[in-house]
């Protein structure tokens, strides 16, 4: 999801290896199974219980009387993600007596935390949602492994491919206790059906072409948040891991291969084939640049002339759910991103969850996120897909997120961690500068693309040397 990220080369190389042991996490073919299902099943898991998500009769978890004490927890998280991760901290809060403040650290995560830090007033918690900005606060002693409960709750819920992504020099350090599915475009299927479209597009040629006949037939037909760079790095790392390849995605996640790379020049050039087309995105380039993220979901899905089609990970049902009527399964459904290359690509992000303070209270706030109690409450609002093997999947809101969280544990090689999660803050996951920047001024002008390969090659350049 959002990616606030920092660190060297070597660094970036390790990042790489965590990544791919995640790869056992989820496959492309496992995404395409049923992800346009209906939504919604009757409220009840299989023991025929409420799935509110409240507190289970079984505790899989047991947490210290932290009475009297109040900790601070931040993350990205704002609007309705916030409010469902309020929902956790609340039977938290519930459990232990104590209280917990929640903290918005805006999108420059990397930066908030660091200044927080070296004021001596950090949260107890903190999300980060980049593996290079975990391996930066461990390099600098910012952050404090995980203590015998919170471990054992890790080995007990995750496989080892996302216990390594929150590990760092043989220490655990952090537990992706939310993870994201970002290989997927949502579409409004009364859109679909005005323009005569029975079928969802499975290669990027096809979705041009859909994209087209929506245009045709009245309809604004892409969505894109444009106003948060963070999007844009999504759009391209899809169409580069689908039309490059795994093995050249690692390469240039750790600057192996630099920016003015051929096979930049050719996902760029692709990426233009849509973002050149004023008339396939709502606003033209223009208001795509003055959208940002949750716009970009609700104006697919409400108002008198919505778009036809937003991409961007499972997380966009939260938006769906929060801020429009429409409903996941019947009004809004969902396709893979479309395979530019021979395969559709599968890209995954994640937030992990970090200790900052020593402590009691801020070990049991990760040991209960770190448990199936918290996954399942979270997982009941919507919006959320947990990476937690050992969860009830009935508890997921609905069944387009069941069956995306399901693919999420299947076994797999095609899927890679989010390529700018991997590089240093300043290049990566920072608004305004580096590559957000620059793909902001590529949607502005998609024409050129050898001038925004040289910015990108120049900013990824400065970022990984100072690491």
């Amino acid at each position: 999801m959002r990616s606030i990220r920092t660190r060297t080369t070597s660094r970036a190389s390790r990042t790489s290896g965590a990544a791919k042991a995640a790869a056992a996490a989820l496959t492309a073919g496992a995404l395409a199974l049923t992800l346009t299902a209906c939504g919604g099943g009757d409220g009840k898991d299989k023991a025929g219980k409420d799935k509110s998500g409240g507190e289970s009769s079984s505790a899989s978890v047991q947490l210290p009387k932290l009475d009297g004490q109040t900790l601070e927890v931040a993350a990205v998280w704002t609007g309705p993600e916030q409010d469902n991760f309020t929902k956790v901290l609340k039977e938290f809060e519930k459990r232990t007596g104590a209280k917990v403040n929640f903290v918005p650290t805006g999108n420059n995560t990397a930066t908030f935390l660091s200044t927080k830090i070296e004021g001596g007033k950090p949260p107890d918690v903190a999300f980060l949602p980049q593996v290079g900005v975990l391996h930066q606060f461990a390099d600098k002693g910012w952050i404090k492994p995980l203590g015998s409960e919170a471990q054992a709750q890790v080995d007990k819920n995750f496989s080892a491919g996302w216990k390594n992504l929150g590990a760092y020099k043989g220490k655990q350090y952090g537990v992706y206790v939310k993870a994201a599915n970002k290989s997927l475009v949502w579409y409004n299927t009364a859109a679909f059906e005005a323009a005569g479209i029975s079928k969802t597009p499975a290669t990027w040629d096809d979705f041009l072409s859909t994209a087209q006949t929506l245009s045709d037939a009245g309809s604004p037909a892409v969505s894109i948040g444009g106003a948060d760079g963070w999007t844009l790095t999504d759009w391209f790392e899809n169409i580069y891991l689908s039309q490059a390849g795994p093995e050249k995605y690692d390469q240039l996640a750790t600057h192996k291969i630099k920016w003015t790379d051929p096979s930049v020049k050719e996902a760029l050039t692709t990426l233009a084939q849509l973002w050149g087309k004023d008339d396939l995105i709502a606003g033209g380039r223009k208001g795509a640049l003055g959208t940002e993220f949750p716009k970009s979901v609700t104006q697919t899905f409400s108002g008198d002339n919505p778009a036809a089609m937003v991409y961007e990970g499972d997380f966009v049902t939260a938006n769906i759910n929060a801020d429009t009527k429409a409903k996941v399964g019947t009004d809004a459904k969902v396709f893979p991103f479309p395979a530019v290359g021979d395969k559709a690509p599968v890209v995954s992000g994640g937030d992990v969850a970090v200790a900052l303070k020593g402590g009691k209270g801020a070990q049991a706030l990760v040991t209960f996120l770190s448990s199936t109690d918290a996954a399942e409450i979270w997982a009941a609002q919507g919006g959320y897909i947990s990476p937690n093997k050992e969860m009830d999947t009935s508890k997921y809101k609905d069944a387009v997120t069941r069956d995306i969280a399901k693919a999420l544990l299947a076994a797999g090689d095609d899927f890679r961690f989010d390529m700018s999660d991997q590089a240093p803050a300043a290049f990566g996951g920072t608004q305004g500068v580096g590559e957000w920047k620059a793909l902001q001024d590529f949607l502005k002008n998609p024409k050129d693309v050898a001038g925004t390969q040289r910015q990108l090659e120049a900013d990824a350049a400065k970022a990984y040397k100072n690491g």
